[in-house]
């Protein structure tokens, strides 16, 4: 799985927990459509209070499902 590229970019470039702005790049989406996305009950989302971050893995298993 850690052979995926996007934008010149391996997996392992991406930080360990992405936020919305890393989310929207990996995906070609604007900022606030990753936000809607993240409100979906279905995404792998991690609320630490107010800030709502994903942890790389789990982001790119969902996408591979």
């Amino acid at each position: 799985m850690k052979k995926i590229i996007m934008k010149n970019k391996s997996i392992d470039d991406y930080p360990i927990v992405l936020s919305a702005k890393e989310i929207s790049e990996i995906l070609q989406i604007s900022k606030p459509t990753a936000y809607e996305l993240m409100n979906h009950s279905y995404f792998p989302v991690i609320k630490i209070g107010r800030c709502k971050r994903v942890l790389r893995d789990e982001f790119f298993k969902w996408i591979s499902e």
